[in-house]
């Protein structure tokens, strides 16, 4: 791994505690104007102090993203599905590896639906976008979509996991399920876990501690934190746990004595 590569891994998982927190905010590539993200920049702004990256697309970036704020730029380059149809994973790549360079995009990120109808068209998009990534020395993270129909569970989540890192991805989003850390073992890449949809906050830094816990390398959260009521303070909150070593308990009362 060359000396672009790690170094721009090093923006994103930082070296100091070899943990991150992942603000996403990448939801409207395929949901249109989510509830929070109506105005993404009035949204993002207050959070960034908080975030170790940024994921989102380049409309958004290009946009409302004040370019001067150094923050790493983890870019959505898969598209071409809406919350519309019914198969969301007949996706492609949407984004050229020069505008990604001309964004100067810390890493590139795709989702692959392993055991969808369209799983090998994913597949094969990951494995050509890591051969981009490479030339260029820019990361890929590979985010592992689930389908409706698809099971959350360690066999599943362990096999798609280990396929992304297989095909050459630098880090694996990907969902936390009982027996999370079979997942991690058989996993030879860093991974983050995603937030998914809004849950009460004490459960949102449960799901951040037990991740962290059983060996995820940090979080990539959206809607639990910028669809919580108090989004800035809970940012907060889940960044003591990810980088400070807090508790779910511990992170919970500095949350409910900083809203209080």
């Amino acid at each position: 791994m060359d000396w672009g590569m790690r170094n721009r891994l090093a923006g994103i998982i930082k070296p100091d505690t070899g943990r991150c927190v992942m603000l996403a905010v990448d939801h409207g590539y395929f949901q249109g104007p989510t509830t929070g993200l109506e105005r993404p920049g009035d949204t993002v702004a207050p959070l960034l102090d908080y975030a170790d990256a940024l994921m989102l697309t380049r409309g958004v970036l290009r946009n409302v993203i004040d370019p001067g704020r150094r923050i790493p730029i983890v870019l959505r380059v898969s598209g071409g599905t809406s919350i519309l149809v019914d198969d969301l994973s007949d996706e492609e790549i949407t984004v050229s590896i020069e505008d990604a360079i001309r964004i100067n995009a810390s890493a590139l990120a795709l989702s692959i639906f392993v055991g969808s109808p369209h799983e090998k068209e994913t597949l094969t998009n990951l494995a050509r976008l890591c051969d981009d990534g490479h030339k260029y020395g820019i990361p890929v993270l590979a985010v592992t979509a689930v389908g409706k129909e698809m099971s959350r569970d360690a066999r599943y989540l362990g096999l798609a996991s280990r396929i992304a890192a297989e095909l050459g991805a630098h880090i694996v989003k990907t969902y936390y399920c009982e027996g999370f850390e079979k997942v991690v073992a058989g996993c030879p890449v860093p991974i983050v876990i995603a937030g998914g949809k809004k849950i009460e906050e004490r459960d949102a830094l449960t799901l951040a501690y037990d991740a962290v816990s059983a060996g995820a390398v940090g979080v990539d959260m959206g809607r639990n934190i910028f669809q919580s009521k108090w989004p800035v303070q809970m940012i907060q909150a889940v960044r003591s746990i990810v980088h400070g070593g807090k508790t779910d308990a511990e992170a919970w009362e500095w949350l409910e004595g900083a809203i209080g």
